[in-house]
């Protein structure tokens, strides 16, 4: 075991309170996302048995499932976030779900994709490996992958995504212990994520993002990811731009501000 990982736990237990996940008796928060009929309630019930209740997100009429179970000794809250095919933010569903890997800060992110069409499902993949680079992909109904005649070289997709997959097919509980195995080992820092991201901008992008960057990073030191949420800005995200005109940001980041909210 690593026990010398500063970064792990690396979710804030006070924010997550206020977002509603109480953290007493549980040593790290893991999210399940993923496009909708991916199995991803098969793979939430598997991890999690009897051990789980819903209810809704704070100020949301979203329902949010959340469930526990341990595994090397320590004990992981699960938070079943909606099922997605984005995190735009153009649906009440995408925000919650977006908002939550980003400023939730998960110690772990499992994403459940549908192996019989992973192309289409990769789209949310990579866009959560722009937020996090702690995750775990759950290539699941591999099953009917098989019965379609498809493979899936799960090897070269873990190399060429940077973190760890994992073949399923939970209605069976096959590979429950390997995603197991791997929630640990990316928790506990034994495994270290390096998510291959798209960042070929222009120099004049380039440019209005560090500058953004310097201004919100003065303001508030703590962001998660502030060269992601530079770009959400540019690209005209009406959510993202509110939490810094009002000063809300601080609020979903859980984080103090040092100076005045940004306007500009």
């Amino acid at each position: 075991m690593n026990t010398s990982c500063e970064t792990c736990p690396v979710h804030n237990a006070r924010h997550l309170l206020r977002l509603g996940v109480d953290m007493r008796h549980f040593d790290y928060v893991v999210a399940l996302a993923g496009n909708p009929n991916t199995g991803k309630s098969t793979v939430f019930n598997a991890l999690t048995g009897l051990k789980q209740h819903t209810g809704n997100w704070p100020g949301k009429t979203v329902t949010r499932a959340e469930g526990g179970f341990e595994f090397g000794a320590k004990k992981f809250k699960l938070v079943d976030l909606p099922g997605t095919y984005s995190l735009l933010s153009t649906s009440v569903d995408e925000e919650v779900a977006r908002d939550f890997i980003l400023f939730g800060r998960p110690d772990v992110t499992v994403i459940v994709a549908d192996a019989t069409r992973l192309e289409r499902n990769l789209n949310l993949v990579l866009q959560i490996l722009e937020i996090t680079d702690r995750a775990v992909l759950g290539l699941n109904l591999m099953d009917e992958a098989r019965r379609h005649g498809l493979e899936v070289d799960e090897r070269a997709l873990s190399r060429e995504l940077g973190i760890p997959v994992v073949p399923m097919a939970a209605r069976q509980g096959e590979g429950i212990h390997d995603l197991l195995e791997k929630i640990y080992q990316v928790a506990e820092g034994e495994y270290i994520c390096k998510p291959k991201r798209l960042k070929k901008m222009n120099r004049k992008l380039e440019k209005a993002v560090r500058t953004l960057v310097a201004k919100m990073t003065a303001v508030y030191p703590d962001l998660p990811n502030p060269e992601w949420l530079a770009l959400r800005l540019l690209e005209g995200d009406r959510q993202i731009i509110e939490a810094f005109q009002n000063g809300t940001i601080g609020e979903l980041t859980g984080t103090p501000a040092r100076g005045e909210a940004i306007s500009e």
